[in-house]
């Protein structure tokens, strides 16, 4: 994970009343555990708030920090998705497969 993608997601707090038209510019995953995550918001240089997908897909906040130091079952860092292209919050909902 770079830092070259965090300048373009706003700031906490900022897109809270956008709603399911807030845009994930970013995308992080594990390629070998269940776990993606789409941050709308970065706080500083640690804090996302987003939408996460592992056992559920709910909003949450999460760490840049933490992300950098979780490996998965084969040792594998979380990656930024390079083919993702911003979409909202609806988009990504629908994208996802249950």
């Amino acid at each position: 994970m770079t830092t070259v993608s965090h300048p373009y997601i706003p700031s906490l707090y900022s897109t809270e009343n956008d709603g399911k038209q807030a845009v994930v510019s970013v995308k992080y995953f594990t390629p070998d555990v269940n776990w993606t995550g789409y941050p709308t918001e970065f706080h500083s240089r640690d804090f996302f708030f987003g939408l996460v997908d592992v056992l559920e897909v709910e909003f949450g906040y999460f760490s840049l920090r933490e992300l950098q130091e979780v490996r998965g079952a084969l040792g594998l860092p979380i990656e930024r998705d390079l083919d993702f292209r911003p979409q909202t919050l609806a988009q990504v909902r629908e994208n996802i497969s249950r």
